[in-house]
């Protein structure tokens, strides 16, 4: 770990994401995961990487055996997470400041009250001793040569009820050697003026260096953050993608973004910025939680353009109607192709897949009047990109060729006995002059008809052995009725390497997937350098 690789100390972006971000209703991880995530922040930049209470739980005590042994930080520096001695014992004896110790943690936060309510009713002992245990810890801690952070709990709401006492606990821990004190928002219910009046009264009082902790309960945990910074704070508490309890806490991207891209300040060390957005994926996928697609800054519809309007001035300028370059965080603008879309959509959308449709008026209107007139029939490309490929590729080759010519298909679906369900389906077709006849069972109709049409072509297009499905979505569109209504499927597939979507509409479940599975391995064969034959 070294000095040069990190940002100096004058500004802290501090992630929670292992703590307070694991407390986000359906995330769980494992040690392992923890390590993984840590090595991202690290990677990202962060200033500081609270691994969680050591001590309080075996998982987080094993966390930082395996991280001194396992974990090898050049930008980040590692926090163990804890609160205040016990009321009426001392700090030198108390078995959770102990564990912070023995954590090998070189920075610790602890946890304090600062709502009068929360002392008598929580803690039950008296506003002077919850003082002394700050003081008491903070000074143990100190001579341990501990970085100390103090996190200030309840903070906006102890303040609002005994604005002296909340001032006497940031006076406290800052005489007894916290480097920083942080506000925090801890049930998420301040908004952002609040926050900005607030943060600068504390620090003219008090002289203490100052933090932001904010939950997101109002939807302004970010706004509250950049508040809490324009007032004097240079502490940032944040969490990956906004994870956190309840609906989580401010997110760690577009903080960042914005002191980095809006505020013009450097929080990261030189060329992180450029990690975001796969950084933010990376951790959505350890968590097992799917990527925000409408995320700033990092979501996949972030720079993504729709309306006609749009296109025509992002293909004049797209700081038209972009705030900032999406390369700058590591993202990429999108043309998405719809009903909405005008000529500048689709040649805008044809250049980002490798056509220049600029020199051919014709054929961009065209490809406009096929779009609009297949979104009416129910499809959509918005998330299609494979099947707009193709229907852009039979426009400017004229016509649609496949890789085989379809005799028939069929399916059958059976109860067995004790309520056993079986799925077979039969695909005929021609490849490359010779005829197929292939069977394929599978765990529902549809399942089984990609296990026969793989079986009928493997032989032929080799390719095919690493085609698969990892995504299925089905819709009954509106304006229909029942079970008469017309249906859209779309389907994501991989070749391990890359994926693509792909979309069908019919008047059964079964047909549209069967359109969308068609172009789905027409679109992979292409990709993987083939021709089609028929």
């Amino acid at each position: 770990m070294t000095e040069a690789s990190r940002t100096d100390d004058s500004f802290h972006v501090f992630d929670t994401t292992l703590r307070d971000g694991a407390q986000r209703e359906g995330i769980n991880l494992t040690v392992a995961d923890k390590l993984a995530i840590a090595r991202h922040l690290d990677d990202f930049g962060v200033g500081f990487i609270e691994g969680g209470w050591p001590g309080a739980n075996p998982r987080d005590t094993e966390f930082f055996a395996r991280a001194a042994a396992e974990l090898e930080l050049n930008s980040a520096r590692l926090v163990a997470f804890g609160a205040t001695r016990r009321a009426g014992g001392k700090a030198a004896d108390d078995p959770q400041l102990a564990a912070l110790v023995a954590s090998g943690a070189p920075v610790v936060t602890l946890v304090a009250k600062a709502h009068d309510r929360h002392v008598e009713l929580a803690l039950r002992t008296t506003l002077d001793e919850n003082l002394e245990m700050i003081r008491d810890s903070v000074e143990f801690l100190r001579s341990q040569d501990r970085r100390v952070f103090i996190d200030c709990e309840h903070f906006f709401d102890g303040y609002k009820a005994n604005r002296e006492y909340a001032l006497a606990v940031v006076r406290t821990a800052h005489r007894a050697g916290a480097d920083v004190v942080v506000l925090c928002d801890t049930n998420g219910g301040m908004l952002p003026a609040g926050v900005r009046d607030t943060v600068a009264d504390v620090i003219a009082a008090t002289g203490a260096r100052i933090g932001m902790h904010a939950q997101d309960d109002t939807g302004c945990a970010v706004a509250n953050t950049l508040a809490a910074v324009d007032a004097g704070a240079t502490h940032v508490q944040c969490t990956a993608n906004g994870y956190g309890e309840r609906v989580g806490n401010a997110n760690l991207f577009p903080v960042v973004g914005a002191l980095e891209l809006k505020y013009g300040r450097r929080v990261l060390p030189e060329g992180r910025l450029a990690e975001m957005t796969r950084i933010s994926h990376a951790i959505a996928e350890l968590v097992n939680l799917a990527p925000s697609t409408h995320q700033p800054y990092v979501g996949f519809s972030a720079f993504a353009h729709k309306a006609g309007l749009h296109a025509s001035a992002i293909k004049v300028d797209p700081d038209l109607y972009q705030h900032i370059d999406p390369d700058l965080v590591g993202n990429t603008m999108r043309m998405l192709v719809s009903d909405m879309a005008g000529r500048a959509s689709v040649e805008l959308k044809g250049k980002e897949l490798g056509y220049d449709l600029s020199t051919d008026r014709d054929l961009a209107g065209r490809v406009v009047a096929k779009v609009k007139e297949q979104e009416n029939l129910g499809y959509t490309y918005e998330s299609a990109d494979a099947s707009f490929e193709l229907l852009l590729r039979d426009e400017v080759r004229g016509s649609r060729d496949r890789f085989y010519t379809l005799e028939s298909w069929r399916t059958i679906s059976e109860q067995g006995p004790k309520g056993f369900t079986g799925n077979e389906a039969t695909v005929k077709l021609w490849a490359k002059g010779e005829r197929r006849i292939a069977t394929g069972e599978g765990n529902g109709p549809v399942n089984a008809l990609d296990q026969a049409l793989r079986t009928a072509l493997e032989g032929t297009y080799p390719p095919l052995a690493t085609f698969e499905l990892v995504d299925y979505k089905v819709r009954i569109l509106e304006g229909q009725h029942g079970t008469g209504s017309k249906t859209r499927v779309l389907i994501e597939s991989t070749d391990g390497i890359t994926t693509w979507s792909t979309v069908g509409v019919a008047d059964n479940v079964v047909a549209a997937s069967w359109l969308a599975l068609e172009d789905a391995y027409t679109y992979g064969l292409i990709r993987a350098g083939l021709e089609p034959t028929e």
